[in-house]
Parts: C-alpha cells; sequence; structure tokens
C-alpha cells in the first residue's frame, strides 16, 4: 500500500469539519485512504446492494447505526443521493461525526453538497498516484517546484515509456497487474455504468466514440464543434459529454491565464486526459515499447506532466492554479502555475536531450512578466539549474 500525500491534510480537516467529501476517480484509493487513516470508523459501502437499499427506504434507521461511534465512512455515498438531506440534520444535532464521505461522481456530489451539506463540509479530491507516491518519496508542494532547493537526484524505478503506458492508477502497481487488460476493464465498467448514472446516454457506441476522438485530442485546444461533427452528435451534446468526462475525473479542461501584458490572448481551454495509462489504451497502444514510436508521444508526455502539476495542488489539499498561457501571436508556455503574488511557468518537452533555444517560451513569458526563472520538464533523467531555469527529469516533477 501507498503512502498518500493527502493523508495529513484528511486527518486535519476531519478533526476540524464535521464532515469531509473524499472525491477523485474509480479506483484512484479513496477507500483505502479513508480506512487505512481512520480504521477505527465504522464503515459502509453503498456499492453494496443491502447497504444501499436501506440508506434509500430507512434513510434515518441506516444513519443511527452510526450513532456514538469513533466515526463513520460512507463509500460511494452518491449511490442514495436523498441521504445527503438527513445527514444534515444528524451533523446539526452533533449525532454523528466525524463523517467521511467518499464518491466518485463529483458533479452529482458537489450538487447534493450544496443543497444540503454548504458549510458542513471540507471536500478534498484523491487523484491516481503522483510519482512522489510511486516512488516513496515526499511530495514536492506546489511552490517547490521551482526552487532550486528542491532537486532530486534519485533514479528512476522504471522507464518512462512503461510508466507513461501503465499510467499511476494505485491498483496496477500495488498488485503488479497487466496494464492494458485492467484498463480494458477500466474503461468498460465506466463507460457501461458510471456514465448513465451522471446523464441519460442513450447510444454507449457515440459516447465511446467520442471518447476516443477526446483522446486523439489531450493536450490540445478545446474545439467543441470540431469533436461534434467528427463524433456525428450536435455541439450540445458535444458540450454536455466533456462535462461527463470531466465530472468522472477521465478529462481536465486547462483554462487560460488572464495576464495578457496588453497582449490578445487565447481564451480556449486545453483538453487533457488525467492519466496517461488511460490515454494510451483509448489510443490503441498495447505495449510500453509502442509509446516513444506513437505520433502522439508528445502529447503523451504532456499528459502525464500536467496531471503530476494537477496532483502536487490536490494532494497537498490546495485549490489547482494552473492554467497555461498563450497569445495570439502564438508563443506560449504549456503551464503556468499562479501563486497570487508570482506565476511560475512551465515547459514540457519530450526529448531526453535540450537544444539551445529548447526556454524561447519561457524567456518570452518572463521577459514580458518582468523577470524570475521557470521550470522546464524533460523526459532525461537528471535534473539541474539550466542558466535562468530549473531543468527536471520526468521523475522529479511531483
Amino acid at each position: 500500500m501507498y503512502f498518500r500525500t493527502l493523508e495529513p491534510r484528511l486527518r486535519t480537516l476531519t478533526a476540524t469539519f464535521p464532515a469531509v467529501v473524499l472525491t477523485g476517480p474509480r479506483q484512484s484509493g479513496k477507500t483505502t485512504l479513508a480506512r487505512s487513516t481512520f480504521p477505527d470508523f465504522l464503515y459502509f459501502s453503498l456499492e453494496d446492494l443491502q447497504n444501499r437499499q436501506e440508506a434509500i427506504e430507512d434513510p434515518r434507521g441506516f444513519l443511527r447505526r452510526g450513532e456514538g461511534k469513533k466515526g463513520l465512512i460512507l463509500d460511494e455515498v452518491q449511490r442514495a443521493p436523498d441521504l445527503f438531506s438527513y445527514i444534515q440534520g444528524f451533523l446539526d444535532e452533533e449525532r454523528l461525526g466525524p463523517l467521511v464521505l467518499t464518491g466518485s461522481q463529483h458533479f452529482l456530489l458537489s450538487e447534493r453538497i450544496s443543497q444540503s451539506l454548504a458549510g458542513r463540509v471540507a471536500i478534498l479530491e484523491l487523484l491516481p498516484l503522483s510519482i512522489a507516491e510511486l516512488a516513496g518519496r515526499p511530495a514536492l508542494l506546489p511552490e517547490q517546484l521551482a526552487d532550486p532547493q528542491c532537486l532530486l537526484d534519485t533514479k528512476p524505478l522504471m522507464s518512462l515509456e512503461e510508466l507513461l503506458f501503465r499510467g499511476l492508477f494505485p491498483r496496477i502497481h500495488d498488485r503488479g497487474l497487466d496494464a492494458a487488460s485492467w484498463l480494458d476493464g477500466y474503461l468498460r465498467t465506466y463507460i457501461e455504468r458510471d456514465v448513465r448514472l451522471l446523464t441519460n446516454i442513450g447510444n454507449l457506441e457515440a459516447f465511446s466514440r467520442f471518447v476516443a476522438l477526446c483522446a486523439g485530442r489531450s493536450g490540445q485546444l478545446l474545439n467543441s464543434s470540431a469533436l461534434a461533427t467528427e463524433a456525428g452528435v450536435s455541439q450540445p451534446t458535444a458540450r454536455s459529454w466533456i462535462s461527463v468526462l470531466q465530472a468522472s475525473y477521465v478529462v481536465l479542461l486547462l483554462k487560460p491565464h488572464h495576464e495578457n501584458f496588453n497582449k490578445r490572448l487565447v481564451k480556449t481551454p486545453k483538453l487533457f486526459f488525467l492519466d496517461s495509462g488511460l490515454l494510451c489504451h483509448v489510443l490503441g497502444l498495447r505495449r510500453a515499447e509502442d509509446v516513444s514510436l506513437h505520433p502522439l508521444r508528445g502529447a503523451i508526455f504532456e499528459t502525464f506532466v500536467v496531471g503530476e502539476l494537477y496532483k502536487s495542488f490536490l494532494h497537498n489539499g490546495q485549490t489547482a492554479q494552473i492554467y497555461f498561457w498563450r497569445d495570439a501571436a502564438g508563443h506560449e508556455v504549456d503551464a503556468l502555475l499562479d501563486f497570487g503574488t508570482r506565476s511560475v511557468p512551465v515547459e514540457v518537452k519530450a526529448g531526453q536531450t535540450l537544444a539551445g533555444d529548447v526556454a524561447r517560451g519561457l524567456d518570452y513569458y518572463l521577459g514580458l512578466a518582468g523577470g524570475g526563472h521557470g521550470v522546464l520538464v524533460y523526459a532525461g533523467e537528471e535534473s539541474y539549474v539550466r542558466r535562468n531555469h530549473l531543468v527536471r527529469s520526468w521523475w522529479h516533477c511531483g
């Protein structure tokens, strides 16, 4: 079992709030984290049919089972959405607590929380493993990514191609499972069951084709119109399906940063898959060796790095202040970490060697911003300072 960076924050918030919601994609380790952090809490999974029926038919009686206990964990709580209204009453009367709610459908949970538990609950998001968690080392805080004092010298446990292909879902690594087979089952379960919970999608074949089209665009500006045309659906349907993929943590939309330096900016978000392994599977890759030969290898690598940056915020219990920057003339940086008083530009390069002009995007942005230094994440194994920038190995980017 892997130590999760989010565990200390989960402990702190559970001691502070009446309830904590732990959300994230299915199979990201939410249940394992909740149960290992609070082994003395009473645990119920609402995936279990008997528990779910009781929670739906007799919600008060179901919740009374948690009275007088050290705490209560309700797993996949979105399976009984009306339960939230009753949880509110129990928390207000201090008959329950602390309470940990887990779920893998963020939109469903957010809707119920805003209706019933606003002001009573803290929300944490757990994604699949980060590089640091897989390596068994302390994770960098987001602001440490650009700190020269936080350069690392550890060597990778596996090749980059193997990691990109396998992705970072915990079960694949913890149990040494065949990634292609596990991801195939994951995708089938997601499309055939989880998608139906979020929206009434009648044509699952069309939705599967839409997911494949999104995979081919990971790392690109989102063009809903082109996606709709190629998928053979309307633009409103395409936008709705993108929301479904966001809600279930399959994709994220990276927004453009608002800082324009009196220049016209691109206003369209970028589309990214959240796990490189799932991306490779949807793209049809079936061996790790195929990654290095694939025409989208650069996009796969950028997807992986953006995912690691995203985790560095969420797994430290912070809101993910990550963007990209691009002006109308085509100058851009792949990611921009916004810390309020300063921004750190990040460039991603899929090569193992770095050309002399590799940092021109960083230099251009920093010239407009008035100085500072950036971070360059690449496919090599050494981390070092180059001119005014930190060069980080892919193994050290989280």
